[in-house]
């Protein structure tokens, strides 16, 4: 996705940013045992605008994956 095209539904603004969400606001898996490192930060695309974030994602998502998977 062009992040840069798509429209903020707040302002309007067509301009974005790129933030990492570190520490605190890593995110884990529901099942497993929190350890140090296992935890994956969370990636924003926002408005650079008014702030709106438009889009979140884990950076690392194979640390989610079930070894059955």
């Amino acid at each position: 996705m062009d992040h840069n095209k798509t429209i903020c539904p707040k302002c309007g603004s067509r301009e974005t940013s790129k933030g990492v969400q570190y520490n605190q606001g890593n995110v884990y898996p529901v099942k497993k045992t929190v350890f140090m490192g296992f935890g994956s930060e969370v990636l924003h695309i926002f408005c650079s605008k008014c702030g709106f974030i438009k889009e979140s994602f884990v950076k690392n998502p194979e640390k989610f994956k079930d070894k059955d998977d």
